[in-house]
């Protein structure tokens, strides 16, 4: 066994093989994979190996036609062929006209990655698959290229062809310890000696928090237990000329290919069943759990009645095994959180058919910091401090429970709710908010005209329009207060702070106390990493001259660990996270100076506080920062309060408001005036794969400032020119909004992707952002969007519809 490698990858199933192998073909041979067992001893022996290219955003499904190509390039080698049925087709049935419109957004979607889904009626289903009904059965989404392989030949393929590489492989040797070093290196530590390297990636399946805890980490990451059976010969089958086609059906909750003459039936049944939580037999080696045939009986007679053939079959054999989910049902691919020099690729409840995919991905961002994608949806750092395996086995259950519902627009289900509050959640709750979700924490999305207010789940607009628009009309006439939770702060102090920042940011920091400025941090490829306001405190009783970094919620790990690689040996800078700590309240209109100047002492005034100021005080007796930002286009503050003390501001600015029209608005009135103002959302319309010339950010940059992460990249892209343009889009669609991945068309050729929409109640338009060619780019330009199958006119139209000289925020 080696004693010094740059990375051991630990774990021999689908995970860990597809990053060895991809690996090698990012140029990097010198790495070992680790095994406590045989390959694939884990969950990958026992799955169900079906290969989809159904995804729900862009990320996914490229990641599964990179599967789909590799595993079809795999089988058709003659030196190690491998089992796999490629291009069987597979139906995901639909008993309802709404599940049918998110399919055709879906198809939509995958359209930009060139991939082709066909959505289709109930007698086509049934043409196409002869051995289901067609009772209670609106249509299906057709994906031609689905398909199912062989674990066991896929994993040892992969590592045959990562062996020839240079890769080394090490079965039957447990990890016993892991070890980092003062520079950031391992020693992984074995029952048969110890490993020195650069990198360590976690692909260790069910048993990712046993490796965990030898960093110090904590995966949120669980384990349910799936069955599923083979059938005996079905006539059916063999009679036909042709291989079945796949089903999932949402309706039934089941799932069903052909295995030989027979068939493969696998259940989500509701009387699910978690497993290992309580710890895992370390002799749980290709093994499985108890039969357990009565928990899904309901699921079975759901099967009888959709494939009647079932019900003259007998059963082969019943496997139930474990397979493992994480919180929103996504794997975690990428940078483990806190920890350098440490990845993972963890929590793969679809690990065959995506595993290509995440290890082509892992391997990108571990060789080049960065890969082809933004792999945002993927990444570790999305789940914060409220992601334990607790509240993962909630989540994991419900999501067992709906394995192929998709979630529709504004769609927020009920398990592990409540993770993250403040002590105004209740006191909104009694005000009759409605709440949305943003990375655990309860954020009022509107306020509920009443008690039994339940808007539709579809992708139209649904009966919130009127009410958002009401809160909307009123921030523009008068003043709304909006609670704004776990926004991410980050105090820098220190004396190179500012230097610090100026090596961050692509574009000028302000330096001058008590103001505020907006800038955009590259990576080292020249694209966008992150969004942040960089606000001067000035020395005070409250603390020493300090910044104050403020960026997007979900961004709290994501940012605190970029910062944090960062700082140079030596560099006097220090951070601190405030984000859990303090709270935001909006107070956004042109009535909002009369409310603030109502309850804090001080000149509010435009001179005395202009824009982009920033000024502690106090809202009552409550010590407060207040910054003068808007993200709604109107004059607003940000009023920065510790949590302890938050009730009292509010009920100070509450009272303020009565004669100066206050109400409450939420997150949907925020995202509409947003996009009125030519305001960009990060992970929507800021993502790395695209820089900031590309997102017409040009003003945000000073090449000429000097030294920056990703200048030199940024000038060598410069030089290139875009690939595509960010521009924004009058939509002729007054019956829903434009929803993110939506393609955009000239004739049959895609030539650009939606990013977000929203309706833009102040201006009246359908808007949208989108990526679109550069020839497209200019204003006037016009093209036709795939709003869920139907074509609409889309414009080019100028950024900031909405009050584009800015006087009503300067107030």
């Amino acid at each position: 066994m080696k004693s010094r490698t740059m990375v051991v990858v630990i774990g021999g199933g689908i995970a860990g093989c597809s990053t060895l192998y991809h690996l090698t073909q990012e140029g990097w041979s010198d790495v070992v994979l680790i095994e406590r067992n045989e390959l694939t001893s884990g969950t990958t022996w026992h799955s169900a190996a079906q290969v989809t290219n159904f995804g729900t955003n862009q990320t996914m499904v490229g990641l599964k036609s990179h599967s789909i190509a590799l595993y079809k390039k795999l089988a058709e080698n003659p030196e190690y062929p491998i089992n796999y049925h490629h291009g069987d087709g597979g139906i995901r049935l639909a008993n309802t006209p709404e599940q049918m419109q998110g399919y055709r957004h879906f198809a939509s979607m995958a359209r930009g990655m060139d991939v082709h889904f066909e959505v289709i009626d109930a007698s086509e289903c049934a043409r196409r698959h002869p051995l289901i009904s067609t009772d209670n059965l609106t249509g299906g989404l057709w994906d031609p290229l689905d398909g199912d392989i062989d674990p066991a030949q896929l994993c040892q393929a992969l590592a045959y062809h990562a062996r020839r590489a240079g890769a080394e492989v090490y079965r039957n040797t447990p990890v016993t310890a892991l070890t980092q070093h003062k520079d950031d290196t391992w020693t992984v530590h074995t029952e048969h000696g110890d490993i020195d390297c650069d990198i360590v990636v976690n692909a260790c399946g069910y048993r990712v928090n046993e490796v965990g805890a030898m960093m110090g980490v904590h995966h949120p990451v669980a384990s349910m237990e799936h069955q599923y059976f083979l059938t005996e010969d079905i006539p059916g089958i063999i009679e036909a000329d042709q291989r079945m086609p796949l089903i999932r059906c949402p309706i039934s909750d089941y799932y069903c290919r052909q295995e030989k003459n027979g068939l493969l039936i696998g259940f989500y049944e509701q009387d699910c069943k978690t497993w290992g939580m309580d710890g895992i037999d370390p002799n749980f080696v290709n093994a499985l759990c108890p039969d357990d045939l009565e928990r899904v009986m309901d699921v079975l007679e759901g099967a009888f009645e959709r494939m009647p053939a079932l019900r003259h079959a007998g059963i082969r054999a019943i496997v139930n095994g474990p397979i493992t989910y994480t919180i929103d049902g996504a794997p975690l691919i990428g940078p483990i959180p806190g920890k350098r020099n440490a990845f993972c690729a963890i929590g793969l409840r679809a690990g065959l058919g995506e595993g290509g995919g995440h290890g082509w991905l892992l391997a990108q961002m571990i060789v080049h910091g960065e890969a082809c994608y933004d792999t945002w949806s993927l990444d570790p750092r999305r789940f914060t401090g409220h992601a334990n395996v607790e509240l993962t086995a909630l989540k994991a259950i419900e999501d067992y429970q709906n394995e192929f519902r998709f979630h529709f627009p504004h769609e927020h289900r009920p398990a592990g709710r409540l993770a993250k509050t403040t002590p105004l959640t209740p006191v909104m709750a009694a005000e009759g908010a409605e709440f949305t979700v943003v990375n655990g924490w309860e954020r009022v999305d509107y306020i509920k005209p009443a008690p039994d207010f339940h808007p539709s789940l579809t992708f139209s607009f649904d009966e919130a329009f009127n009410v958002v628009a009401a809160e909307v009309k009123n921030v523009q006439n008068n003043a709304g207060l909006c609670e704004v939770n776990g926004f991410n702060r980050i105090e820098i102090t220190g004396a190179d702070r500012h230097s610090f920042l100026g090596r961050m940011f692509c574009g000028a920091v302000i330096k001058r106390a008590g103001r505020v400025g907006l800038g955009y941090l590259l990576n080292h490829h020249g694209m966008l990493k992150g969004e942040a306001t960089v606000a001067n405190l000035p020395a005070s009783d409250r603390g020493p001259e300090r910044v104050w970094y403020g960026s997007a919620a979900a961004s709290e790990f994501h940012d605190m660990d970029w910062l944090a690689q960062h700082i140079r040996p030596g560099e006097d800078v220090q951070l601190r996270s405030l984000t859990n700590d303090q709270t935001i309240l909006v107070l956004a209109g042109p009535r909002a100076r009369d409310v603030l100047s109502a309850c804090a002492r001080g000149d509010w005034s435009r001179d005395a506080f202009p824009w982009l100021s920033v000024r502690e005080c106090f809202i009552g007796f409550t010590p407060a920062t207040v910054m003068g930002v808007s993200f709604s286009g109107e004059l607003a503050y940000e009023i920065h309060i510790p949590n302890a003390s938050l009730y009292a501001a509010y009920l100070a600015l509450r009272k303020a408001g009565e004669e100066h029209g206050l109400k409450l608005f939420g997150a949907r009135a925020v995202d509409s005036m947003r996009m009125e103002k030519g305001f960009l959302h990060w992970k929507a319309d800021l993502i790395t794969e695209y820089d900031p010339f590309e997102t017409g950010l040009d003003r945000f940059v000073k090449l000429e400032k000097g030294d920056f992460t990703g200048r030199e990249a940024l000038l060598k892209r410069q030089s290139e020119g875009p690939r595509k343009k960010l521009v924004t889009l009058q939509v002729d669609a007054t019956h829903a909004p434009v929803h993110g991945g939506a393609s955009l068309m000239r004739g049959s050729k895609v030539v650009g992707t939606v990013t977000s929409g929203s309706w833009g109640h102040r201006v009246g338009i359908n808007l949208a952002y989108a990526f679109v060619a550069p020839d497209l780019a200019a204003e006037g330009c016009t093209m036709q969007l795939d709003l869920c199958g139907d074509l609409f006119p889309a414009k080019v139209i100028a950024p900031s519809p909405y009050d584009p000289s800015f006087d009503r925020i300067r107030g």
